[in-house]
């Protein structure tokens, strides 16, 4: 979408909050964004050109045309934003970097529910507890749950009617004591109700009336005198206290809160949530976010509120965050602490963050001694130039020619980040007349690619101009014709500057000095530049020859080369002695010169 495709619609767009969407020419969403005020936040897509980043650039550059839709709010918009990125993916949003499976506690929504871990999230009523990130973490709550109360384990169906019916009889499970036998009418449904209910307070972080209702159990048991049952509970109640005291207490003077930090890398953001409930850290989890166009951290953190929020079932009433989100929200209050305990929970968000970033880099790190040289350099390749295939197979082309004579050029063919000299290709220019190099460029492009299409052989995924913006153009032109434009990626390389060009692009990309994907760009240029040179260096030496001894059959450029040495011309060979030839070149080499030139 150009600038002036903007300005014939521009007028038209308000100053209202809402959702904005890129879309391409077959309707496809690219980006999704939100605006407190759409015109001002969409006017800033089509100025200064300059000091837009590359990827928001491709962003408008792919986008054919643009939608909005008017809201009341800006918390609005934003939760508008979050579905409908969540729904579509657009591929130039932010995206969580997830794909992990984490741990869930279900309880089972039936008569007598049950209690178990699962990774699958079945929408029947149920109730799900987690994710767990620690699945450690996760075995000690479940097995603190089975201790506590004596739930049951079987898939059985305990309709009233069944056990009425005494369709069922006990298992081992009711033997060895860990279940009370609700199958066979030996627990009532109000007294097992009771301890799902104190089972939802121990997933919910909820101790109090946990330890309120084990107390009101013991209570009855010594008052009927049953004091067995009363110890048992009571070593319940002491296993149930470790188990919190283990758990990490922040502070007794904080409730129920969410905790956010964000760090911003290159690429990359990365979101650390804290879950805290009466107090204590009850989960936690850090996750990355790729960044596909300019983004505020602001708007990354929103984004990551709303998804860890919805992802970690919270409802907490505050959230505690280090940086200023721009908007209110009816469902939480937003915090940003100076000092204090809330400020202590955001520097140990922080700190987590920092022990994740270290974490990914050492992997990084191993991972790049494991991989192949060719391997890396070429991933870096694809990232830099974004594109969308590994370059495997990458193609460089040159001109050359001196004032016009000799036009030739070469192409170059590397595999694998290596040299494939076997299927180098040199060309002499045929349809152009003087020194045209946008012309040239053209031609032998259409020549390489058309050949390829018609034998059936494959097509690179890049292919390296050498030059600039306008041997680029005249490339694409031969690259169109052959209808290769979304097939092939294609860049330019002007030297002044070692700048990189793309189609349609007037500015050019600049690619760090030391980065190694660059280098082999260099590489590239220079061995087809080196590559067309030689090229060329052999046809003025043969054109230096080519006084008619090159041209007759059996007379190569050394028996030419030690004629003109002795005789200095063509007209002195002739006038020469035979046997004077013979002694120089022999016997063969004369009849052939000597019959040529008497057969003319």
């Amino acid at each position: 979408m150009t600038k002036e495709d903007y300005q014939k619609i521009s007028h038209t767009i308000p100053k209202n909050p809402g959702i904005y969407k890129f879309l391409n020419e077959e309707e496809t969403i690219l980006y999704v964004g939100k605006a407190k005020n759409l015109k001002n936040r969409l006017n800033s897509y089509f100025v200064n050109d300059k000091q837009k980043s590359f990827k928001t650039r491709t962003l408008v550059k792919n986008a054919h045309h643009l939608e909005y839709l008017i809201v009341d709010t800006e918390h609005d918009a934003l939760l508008l934003e979050n579905t409908m990125i969540k729904k579509y993916q657009p591929r130039y949003n932010i995206m969580l970097k997830d794909g992990k499976s984490y741990t869930y506690i279900c309880v089972k929504k039936e008569r007598f529910p049950r209690v178990f871990f699962t990774r699958n999230l079945i929408k029947d009523g149920s109730t799900y507890y987690g994710p767990y990130t620690s699945k450690f973490r996760a075995k000690i709550i479940f097995d603190i749950v089975k201790k506590l109360f004596k739930l049951r384990t079987c898939t059985l169906n305990l309709s009233q009617r069944n056990i009425e019916q005494n369709k069922f009889s006990v298992c081992l499970e009711y033997h060895i004591k860990n279940c009370q036998g609700p199958c066979v009418g030996e627990e009532s449904e109000e007294d097992y109700n009771e301890k799902i209910k104190q089972v939802k307070n121990v997933l919910r972080g909820h101790f109090k009336p946990v330890k309120d209702y084990i107390k009101e159990q013991m209570a009855m048991h010594v008052e009927k005198l049953e004091f067995e049952h009363a110890q048992d509970l009571k070593e319940k109640l002491t296993s149930f206290e470790d188990y919190q005291s283990k758990s990490t207490v922040v502070s007794h003077t904080i409730d129920d809160v969410d905790v956010f930090s964000i760090l911003m890398e290159e690429d990359n953001a990365i979101v650390n949530y804290m879950k805290v409930i009466k107090g204590s850290l009850l989960n936690s989890d850090t996750v990355e976010i790729k960044l596909n166009a300019e983004e505020e951290p602001k708007d990354i953190l929103l984004h990551a509120i709303l998804r860890l929020r919805e992802k970690f079932n919270s409802i907490a009433p505050e959230i505690i965050v280090p940086i200023e989100l721009g908007m209110d929200f009816p469902e939480f209050s937003v915090t940003i602490p100076q000092r204090g305990d809330k400020h202590k929970l955001l520097e140990l968000a922080e700190k987590n963050l920092t022990y994740f970033s270290l974490q990914r880099k050492k992997e990084a790190l191993n991972k790049i001694k494991k991989v192949s040289p060719a391997e890396r350099i070429l991933t870096t390749m694809k990232s830099d130039l974004q594109m969308d295939k590994m370059p495997l197979h990458i193609e460089c082309f040159d001109n050359s020619n001196i004032q016009g004579t000799n036009p030739v050029a070469s192409c170059v063919v590397f595999k694998n980040a290596r040299p494939s000299k076997s299927d180098y290709r040199k060309f002499k220019i045929k349809t152009v007349v003087g020194a045209d190099d946008f012309a040239s460029m053209k031609e032998v492009v259409g020549r390489r690619y058309k050949r390829l299409l018609e034998e059936e052989k494959p097509l690179p995924q890049l292919v390296i101009i050498d030059g600039g913006k306008g041997q680029l153009s005249s490339a694409m032109e031969s690259i169109d014709e052959l209808g290769l434009r979304d097939k092939i990626v294609v860049i330019g390389i002007a030297k002044r500057l070692e700048e990189i060009y793309f189609p349609d692009d007037s500015i050019p990309l600049y690619i760090n000095k030391k980065s190694e994907s660059l280098k082999l760009i260099q590489q590239l240029r220079n061995e087809a530049h080196r590559f067309a040179i030689n090229f060329h260096r052999d046809l003025r030496s043969k054109h230096a020859f080519g006084t008619g001894l090159t041209d007759i059959p059996g007379i190569g450029k050394t028996t030419a080369e030690k004629l003109l040495k002795q005789f200095k011309s063509v007209k002195r060979i002739k006038e020469a002695d035979k046997e004077e030839i013979i002694n120089l070149i022999g016997k063969s080499a004369t009849e052939k010169l000597l019959n040529y030139w008497h057969g003319e």
